[in-house]
Parts: C-alpha cells; structure tokens; sequence
C-alpha cells in the first residue's frame, strides 16, 4: 500500500512516516499490520467507494490500531478478505470496526484537503480550469463523507478542517524568527483530535488526554520530518517549506525531533493498553526509525541499535512502566553532524549530490499523474514486494511493505 502525504512543506498533516521493516515485525505482528493497513483499504471502499481507496496511507492505519490496543480481542474484530492484487492475490484477515472506520474518515478529509491546496496552487494539470473543477467536486465529496462517517463514530471532523483552514494563514504570517512549531500547530491539533477519538471508541476515556498528547507530537514530527527531507529540494525550486521560512537549523529541528519521540514514550506510558504489541513497535521503534531516516544518520533501519535481543512482550502490563532506563534519556545526536551522515546526499549509501550540491530529486507529480503511477504500483505488485519504488507523489525512495528483508534483529533496551 502507498505512503500517501496528505502534505507537503505547505499543507497541515503529513502521513505516511512509520514504514515497517520487515525484519523488525515478527510473523504475528506483520499480519496484524497488514490486516489494519488492508482494513483501511476495505474501510474506504466500503463507506466511499473504490476510488477513495487512492488515500490509504501507512499512517492512518496507526489510528486503527490505537483504537484496538485498547480493547478486548474478539472475533468480530478480524474477517477474511479475498485475493488482492497487492497481497499477491491471496487472501488475508482484516481489521473491521469502528477504528479502521476512524482512520478511514481522518483519511479521507486530510486527503480532500491536500486536494484543495495543490487546486490553489495550480500544481501541474490542476492548473486547468476543468481539471481544477472536477478536482473541487471530489474534495467536497470526500469533506462530506468523511464528515459522515465520522459523526456516525461521534467524531466532529470540521477540528480537521479548521486545521488545515488556519495553515495557510500562519505559513504567509512566518518569517525568520517565527517559531518553527507555530507552523507545526495545525497539524498537532489534528493528529491530537485524531488520537483523542479512539480512547472514546474503545471506552477508555481515561486514556484520551495521553492519547491527544501521543497525537500532537506525532503530528508535529510528521511534519517536522517531512520538512527535513524536502529542505533541499524545495530551496532548489523555490518553494515554501518550514525550516527555511523561520531559520530553523537542522540541529534545532533534531532536537525538537527527540523531544517529540521522547513525549510520546512518556504518553504512552501513561495510557492503558490491554495488547500493546504493535503499538510499541510503530510508535516507539519505527518512529525513532523514521527520524533517523529523515536526518540521514543510519542507512538501514536496524543499525545503530545494538546486538541486544528484542524485547519479551510476555508480560501483559504496561511495558512502559520502570524497568531499565530507555534510550532517550540522553541525547546521542548532541553536537553531531547533521548533513553528513550514512545514507545523506553525498555521504556512504547516499544519492549523489545534484549540481549546486543539492540532491538530485525529481520534481513532485501533481495529484492525478500520481494516481495514474500508483495504479500502475498496485497492478505490478511493486507496492508489496519491490526492495525500493518511487513514491507516485513526492517520488521519494520508498520500501515495499511486504519485501524480503535479510537484516538482522535489532535489539530494543525499553
């Protein structure tokens, strides 16, 4: 399934940042991601049809299984779908219920918004006035969708709206010295509400105000990561973005980075889960992962991390609570170079540097000529198992779902 960036450095929410490795999934935990990211395709198609389904994205998912982690396992939480294309043509049990309805509706305003920024912008054939229209006619359906199924869940989607409305006045207001997180604002809000909801679903109210705070500081590293790695390409073409409209550096935005992945370890522990498993893992590790990624500090997903063996989920309470010190409790990145690293442009197992020392990444696709790529993704089966694709998107280096991986555990010291 496609990371789809529901923003680039303009727009409110950016998902599609957690990208699994398989190496770090055992069997159980693999399935059980795969049967939240095809219960979100399903969700979509089921309440709005199967062009909705373009908007999946790997993110979304994260409310889904939110919303189960906090509830008791029944049958009635899994079903078996038929053969996909991007299963191989194999059949596979989903998730079903309310949570894969949330992210499916959260998916599907934050997609329609994405929409009306690239139509205001006059990116690539959204420039044609009867392109543009019918472009307007589709984010008006999917705001009205999702706003119904979400009030049906008793989720107000306009807080998604308001979001995203109020990003555009704060990015014109920006300027050097602006806080980068005033511009990171609407996205945390977002994500906050987002992350807030499944605490209702599951009937855990208690957990709703760690929740909200899990959500706001993964929408502020989405957005914050999403920042880092379109920096260069974006000074290239001129475009807006984040960090350089409010002259912050690279280490600021690191450090505002392991803040982020250090609150949402604290939030977590403060919200009961009754199977955290998968949680744990998207949210803690492959999180951590992510920045990593963006900053260009490691090359493959489990370097960097130990020869420890993982983790022990045996014990049903919170794993969050004592035990050994985690590893944010100390900064590993302090005074260290940011530009350089393993897999950054010009350095070991990175792209080579385009001319005036800026990577050489193509331009982004407009949104239809994306949706023509992805389909042609999912016919070809590349979206699964190819080692590495081209975002249909942002066409950034991407990793297929479901690839082999021969990497070694990694270990995990929390």
């Amino acid at each position: 399934m496609p990371t789809a960036h529901l923003s680039d450095s303009r727009g409110a929410v950016v998902f599609g940042i957690v990208r699994p490795c398989s190496h770090r999934l055992t069997d159980g935990l693999k399935t059980e991601w795969m049967a939240h990211l095809c219960g979100l395709c399903l969700a979509l198609r089921a309440d709005h049809g199967q062009f909705a389904r373009i908007v999946t994205n790997y993110d979304g998912l994260i409310v889904s299984v939110l919303t189960e982690a906090q509830s008791e396992r029944t049958p009635a939480q899994r079903r078996t779908a038929g053969p996909c294309p991007l299963r191989a043509m194999r059949t596979a049990p989903v998730a079903r219920g309310e949570g894969a309805r949330l992210a499916a509706a959260v998916s599907l305003v934050l997609a329609s918004a994405k929409i009306r920024d690239h139509v205001a912008d006059g990116d690539g054939v959204l420039a044609r006035g009867p392109v543009a229209a019918a472009a307007r006619r589709i984010a008006g359906g999917w705001d009205r969708a999702g706003a119904r199924s979400g009030s049906a869940l008793g989720f107000d989607t306009a807080v998604l709206l308001e979001a995203v409305d109020r990003q555009a006045g704060l990015e014109t207001l920006a300027g050097p010295g602006t806080p980068v997180l005033t511009v990171t604002e609407p996205t945390e809000t977002a994500t906050a509400a987002a992350f807030a909801h499944t605490a209702v679903l599951a009937g855990r109210p208690e957990n709703a105000a760690p929740l909200a705070e899990a959500g706001r500081l993964f929408g502020r590293l989405a957005h914050l990561l999403d920042a880092v790695e379109d920096r260069e390409a974006d000074a290239a073409s001129g475009a807006w973005n984040p960090l350089t409209a409010t002259g912050t550096s690279l280490a600021e935005a690191r450090r505002l980075a392991d803040d982020a992945l250090h609150g949402i370890r604290l939030a977590l522990r403060d919200t009961h889960f009754v199977d955290d498993k998968l949680v744990h893992v998207l949210l803690v590790h492959e999180l951590r992962t992510s920045v990593d990624r963006a900053f260009g500090t490691v090359t493959c997903a489990h370097q960097g991390y130990g020869a420890a063996q993982p983790p022990s989920y045996g014990n049903p309470q919170n794993p969050y609570r004592g035990g050994a010190p985690g590893p944010y409790g100390s900064n590993p990145y302090s005074g260290g170079p940011f530009g350089g690293g393993a897999g950054a442009p010009g350095g070991p197992g990175g792209t080579p540097p385009g001319p005036g020392g800026h990577q050489g990444r193509p331009p982004r696709r407009g949104f239809w000529a994306g949706c023509a790529v992805f389909i042609g993704l999912c016919c070809t089966c590349r979206l699964c198992c190819a080692k590495e694709y081209e975002g249909p998107w942002s066409r950034k280096k991407r990793e297929g779902c479901c690839r082999d991986c021969d990497c070694p555990d990694c270990g995990c010291d929390c």
